[in-house]
C-alpha cells in the first residue's frame, strides 16, 4: 500500500515524549543519542524529564518534536513501502524532509534548534501574538486581517488549517482588532495561542534572514519522494527548491488544507501516517478529506501494531 507521511509541528510536545520508543527500540535509542550528541545542549533530558515550561519554549520544543519524529522514522522506515509524498506542519516540514533524505536527523536537529532560537529572538525584538479563529471561512479571515492592519501594525492569516480554522498572526493590537472583527463576522471562537512570537508573519523577517544563511551552509541531498511545501502547497522534488522554500517558510502562511489535498492528488487512496507526537494532524485530516485511511505512529503500541 502507498503511504503519505504527515509530521506534526510545534504544540505537539509533552513531557515524556519518545521515552517509550527509546526503551523499546534500539534504532530509536540510537537516533536520540546521536541528536543529543550533536546539539550544544542535549534535548532528551528536557523531553523526558521536563520541566514542562522549558519544553514549551520554542528552541526546545522544535528539536524535541523533530527528534521524536526521526526516531519513529528510524524504526518504521524499512516497513513503509512506497511513499507517495509527505508534508509537515511548520516545523514538521523539516521532519518531512529528513524522512525524505534531504538531510540527516542530526543535521535537521541542529537547523531546527537554530531556527527556534532565531524565532525567539525575533519575537523578543518585536513582540507578536497569534490566535486561532474557529468557525469562519478562511477568505473572510484574510479580508478581515487586511482591514485590521493599520500603519505599522500588521496581522495576517498564518495557518490555513481547515476550511473553517485559520490562525492569525502579527502585532498584538492588530491581532486583537482582527479577532474582534472575526467574532463580529460570525466566528464561533477566537482563541489566543501561547507563543513567543508572531510566527509565519512579516514579523519573522529577521529570523527568516538568519535561517536562510544557515540553510545556505548545509549540504542537502535530493529528496527520495516529494515533500509538499507549506508556503506553496505544491510538491518539492529538488534540494535547491527545498532550500529556497524553507527559507521563505517563516514569513509565509502554512497552507495546510491545500497541502493535504495535494498529497491526496499525488497518491489517491493512500494511507496517511502521522509520524511523531500526538494526533492533531489526524483530526485536521478528517475535516479536509472524506473518510481518509489514517494511522498515528508516535507511541510504542502504535508502532508495534504497524510493524505487525
Amino acid at each position: 500500500m502507498v503511504s503519505v507521511l504527515l509530521f506534526p509541528g510545534q504544540g505537539a510536545q509533552r513531557v515524556g515524549m519518545g521515552k517509550d520508543l527509546a526503551d523499546a527500540f534500539p534504532r530509536a535509542r540510537d537516533t536520540f543519542r546521536a541528536i543529543d550528541a550533536a546539539l550544544d545542549e542535549p534535548i532528551t533530558p528536557v523531553m523526558w524529564g521536563g520541566p514542562e515550561d522549558l519544553l514549551q519554549q520554542t528552541e526546545y520544543a522544535q528539536p524535541a518534536i523533530l527528534a521524536h519524529s526521526a526516531a519513529v522514522v528510524a524504526v518504521v522506515g524499512e516497513r513503509l513501502g512506497e511513499v507517495g509524498g509527505a508534508a509537515g506542519h511548520s516545523l514538521g516540514e523539516y521532519s518531512a524532509y529528513q524522512a525524505a533524505g534531504l538531510f540527516t536527523a542530526v543535521t535537521a536537529a541542529r537547523v531546527v534548534r537554530a531556527r527556534g532560537r532565531l524565532m525567539r529572538q525575533a519575537g523578543a525584538a518585536r513582540p507578536g501574538a497569534m490566535a486561532a479563529v474557529l468557525g469562519l471561512g478562511s477568505a473572510a479571515v484574510e479580508q478581515i486581517c487586511g482591514e485590521a492592519s493599520k500603519g505599522l501594525e500588521v496581522v495576517v492569516a498564518a495557518n490555513f488549517n481547515t476550511a473553517d480554522q485559520t490562525v492569525i498572526s502579527g502585532d498584538p493590537a492588530a491581532v486583537t482588532r482582527a479577532g474582534e472583527a472575526c467574532k463580529a463576522a460570525g466566528a464561533k471562537r477566537v482563541q489566543a495561542l501561547k507563543v513567543s512570537g508572531a510566527f509565519h508573519s512579516p514579523l519573522m523577517a529577521p529570523a527568516a534572514a538568519g535561517l536562510r544563511e544557515i540553510l545556505g551552509g548545509v549540504d542537502l541531498a535530493e529528496p527520495r519522494f516529494p515533500v509538499v511545501a507549506n508556503a506553496t502547497a505544491e510538491p518539492v522534488r529538488s534540494a535547491s527548491e527545498a532550500r529556497r522554500l524553507l527559507g521563505a517558510q517563516l514569513t509565509s502562511p502554512v497552507r495546510w488544507t491545500d497541502s493535504v489535498r495535494c498529497l491526496d492528488a499525488l497518491a489517491p487512496g493512500a494511507r496517511f501516517l502521522e509520524i511523531g507526537p500526538g494526533s492533531v494532524l489526524g483530526g485536521l485530516l478528517k475535516r479536509i478529506l472524506p473518510e481518509p485511511q489514517y494511522l498515528s505512529l508516535g507511541t510504542v503500541p502504535e508502532v508495534e501494531r504497524f510493524l505487525q
